[in-house]
């Protein structure tokens, strides 16, 4: 008689995400007065949070040319990151100092 296999560690955690409960990236957070004038006041994910930034990013022309990992940061940007210029790795720290 065949025995039963363990669940695997990736299917246990699967399983333990579709609980309900939303995890520490799906949480609503609010944006700070500064980054609400970029992705508006409402409380987001996280994920999404980003995804705002990088279509205002995109749609304003914002990346260096040259260097397309680097952002270069207008004035609602620049409030945000607090420097001119940032990496697209930067940017989750400086985003998250703005998000409660």
């Amino acid at each position: 008689m065949p025995t039963k296999k363990a669940e695997k560690p990736k299917e246990a955690a699967s399983k333990a995400g579709k609980s309900g409960k939303a995890n520490a990236l799906q949480q609503p957070l609010k944006p700070s007065e500064e980054l609400s004038a970029v992705v508006g006041a409402e409380p987001l994910p996280r994920g999404e949070v980003v995804s705002k930034v990088w279509d205002y990013i995109k749609s304003n022309n914002l990346q260096n040319p040259e260097d397309r990992r680097e952002i270069l940061a207008d004035d609602k940007l620049c409030k945000v990151f607090g420097k001119d210029k940032v990496t697209m790795f930067e940017m989750n720290k400086h985003l998250a100092q703005h998000l409660k």
